[in-house]
C-alpha cells in the first residue's frame, strides 16, 4: 500500500518510531479525531476492508469540540432557528452534550435549510442556503471523520493527489464523463442502424 503524500504534511525524522512516522504522514487530519492507532489502522488496512462503526467517533465530544471551532472559525450566519454561532458557544458544552445524545441515540434529525438570496452580477440573484450552526456542527464533524477514509481510500486506489477536488474540478470530470457516455452511445446506434 502506498503512504499518503501530502504538501502539507510534515517530513518524518530519521530516528521516528512508526507511530510518529505515521502521524506525520497524516498531519493534516484532525488529530482530536484521528488517533495513532486509528491511523495506523487506515494505513494497514481495517479487518474486511470496512469500517464498521464511525458514528461513535461523530459524536465523541472532542469530535464535536473540533468541529465547532471549525464552524466559528467560519463565522457563519445564523439558520431558520436564529441561533448565532455566539449563543451556541455560550452554552456550548450543555449544546454538545445534547447533540452528541442525539446522535448516539439516532434521534438526530437536521433542520430545515434558510434561503437567503444574495446577488450573482449586476441585476441577477441567487439562492443561498444557510443550515443552523447545530447542523453546521454535525455536518463539519463528519467531514472530520468520513475525509480522512475517502482520501485514504483515493491513495489506496493509486492516485497520489491527496488534495480534495473542488465541487467545480467535479462537475466538469463528470461533465466529460457523461459528454463521452453519450458520444459512445451515439457509435453504438449509428452502428445498429447501419447493421439493421
Amino acid at each position: 500500500m502506498e503512504t499518503p503524500t501530502d504538501p502539507h504534511s510534515a517530513p518524518v525524522p530519521d530516528g521516528a518510531t512508526p507511530a510518529e512516522a505515521i502521524r506525520a504522514r497524516w498531519a493534516w487530519t484532525a488529530p482530536e479525531v484521528w488517533t495513532d492507532r486509528m491511523l495506523t489502522a487506515l494505513e494497514q488496512g481495517v479487518r474486511g476492508g470496512r469500517w464498521f462503526t464511525l458514528i461513535d467517533k461523530v459524536y465523541a465530544r472532542p469530535t464535536l469540540r473540533a468541529a465547532f471551532a471549525r464552524v466559528k472559525a467560519n463565522r457563519g450566519a445564523p439558520g431558520v432557528d436564529h441561533v448565532t454561532v455566539a449563543m451556541f458557544d455560550a452554552r456550548l458544552d450543555a449544546n454538545l452534550a445534547a447533540l452528541a445524545e442525539a446522535l448516539r441515540t439516532g434521534t438526530y434529525r437536521p433542520q430545515p435549510i434558510r434561503r437567503h438570496w444574495i446577488p450573482k452580477g449586476p441585476h441577477e440573484r441567487r439562492p443561498l442556503g444557510i443550515p443552523t450552526v447545530r447542523d453546521r456542527v454535525v455536518q463539519t464533524a463528519l467531514r472530520l471523520v468520513l475525509e480522512v477514509i475517502h482520501k485514504g481510500e483515493r491513495i489506496d486506489a493509486g492516485r497520489r493527489d491527496v488534495r480534495a477536488k473542488s465541487i467545480h474540478e467535479q462537475a466538469h470530470e463528470r461533465k466529460e464523463n457523461l459528454l463521452f457516455q453519450l458520444w459512445c452511445l451515439e457509435d453504438v446506434l449509428d452502428c445498429l442502424c447501419c447493421v439493421a
